[in-house]
């Protein structure tokens, strides 16, 4: 049967009533529907988690739902805190499983390829379009848990030529607790990766904003299990980094960070690496890997919205008409947002292009984890004969 071309092919939605039971009440009204597949959802920790997580199972049954915290959501109104944004699959157009990783420091090749090989079937087994070209992956991962290299490396070595996306999840900034949503109820020190096979035309991208300079900061000492550099160049991290910003020691803060950041060069490329905090001996503890050897380079901001309008408009070029764009977008760029006076037109700027998804404490990228980047997917719209 024809499918109804009135009804979307993924449905969203955003909350932001206090109560759970409500909240997730009022989710179940704006994507209910009669094929309705999965949701996938992402929430502030303002909400009480214990009480959402079996509200939100209650509110849709014999539904998959997976999800994770937040530090800020994108919804159709733009930028938005305090909510919930969701997306409801139709079953007719998207076949998705998704596998919880609760062991991150054993976690194997093999124990990879097993989980890819599962949701793999799932998705064969639906029957929608060939895997090959037709599938991507979506990761959430612990924001707290300094884990995501090793998951990552692991899982795309999986996930061969399918392409990957995804984020870390967050706490609106509190750094006490991030959570993925998996089988009715929140988990810490966990991660989520969906398969999504679609015969939806579909670009999974990312994009950043900053440029190189010329001033290379050698990592000297450092402690990768805990993502902390002690010292750049053979002196005190801070002191040196300090310096490198144009700041004294003492006024390094999160809006330093989310203004001067670092880079890595890997294959051409450079990559955002951002600063969490400073410790109380002067070292840094950033919220990506960080080994001794590896090189630095200090950064200069372009501007936030013309990477992400290419990556758009070149993701038309291939998909046509966008029906959703699911994106992570680093809560550092929505700092530097607030902070430079672009909060609004970025905002604007999100919800003309139906972006939805949810700030993060890091992105994900075909195995990589990165910072201060604009990640996601374009989805295009079903076509229908005459």
């Amino acid at each position: 049967m024809q499918p109804d071309i009135q009804e979307p092919a993924v449905r969203t939605a955003s909350v932001s009533l206090s109560e759970p039971e409500l909240a997730a009440a009022e989710l179940s009204r704006q994507l209910r529907h009669g094929n309705l597949g999965c949701v996938l959802f992402f929430c502030s920790v303002e909400f009480d988690l214990e009480r959402l997580g079996p509200a939100i199972q209650t509110a849709f049954p014999s539904i998959r739902v997976y999800g994770c915290t937040s530090a800020g959501e994108l919804t159709e109104r733009g930028y938005d805190r305090g909510s919930i944004s969701a997306l409801g699959f139709d079953a007719r157009y998207f076949a998705i499983d998704c596998a919880l990783i609760n062991e991150f420091d054993g976690f194997t090749l093999q124990n990879a390829q097993s989980v890819i090989d599962g949701l793999l079937n799932t998705c064969r087994e639906a029957r929608l379009a060939p895997v090959s070209g037709n599938t991507f992956a979506i990761t959430m991962l612990d924001g707290l848990s300094s884990r995501e290299e090793l998951v990552l490396t692991t899982l795309n070595a999986a996930l061969g030529s399918i392409p990957q996306f995804g984020g870390s999840a967050g706490d609106d900034e509190r750094l006490a607790g991030t959570h993925v949503y998996f089988g009715g109820r929140f988990h810490r020190s966990a991660a989520t990766v969906l398969l999504v096979n679609t015969p939806l035309d579909f670009r999974v991208f990312s994009t950043h904003h900053m440029q190189e300079l010329t001033e290379k900061l050698v990592v000297t000492r450092a402690c990768p299990e805990t993502r902390t550099v002690f010292e750049l160049n053979a002196e005190p991290a801070a002191e040196v980094y300090a310096r490198t910003v144009g700041v004294s020691e003492d006024q390094l803060d999160r809006r330093v960070f989310a203004l001067q950041p670092l880079g890595v060069k890997v294959g051409g490329n450079c990559f955002v690496r951002s600063v969490q905090r400073v410790n109380p001996d002067g070292s840094l503890t950033f919220y990506c890997a960080v080994e001794t050897g590896i090189v630095m380079t200090a950064l200069s901001r372009g501007s936030l919205l013309e990477s992400v309008r290419a990556q758009l408009a070149a993701s038309e070029r291939v998909v046509g008409k966008p029906l959703v764009t699911l994106a992570c977008d680093c809560f550092l760029r929505r700092l530097e947002a607030e902070l430079t006076g672009q909060a609004e037109s970025v905002s604007a700027f999100l919800r003309d292009h139906k972006v939805v998804g949810f700030n993060s404490y890091g992105e994900q990228f075909n195995g990589m984890h990165i910072n201060q980047t604009f990640t996601g997917v374009v989805i295009g719209q079903p076509e229908f004969p005459g």
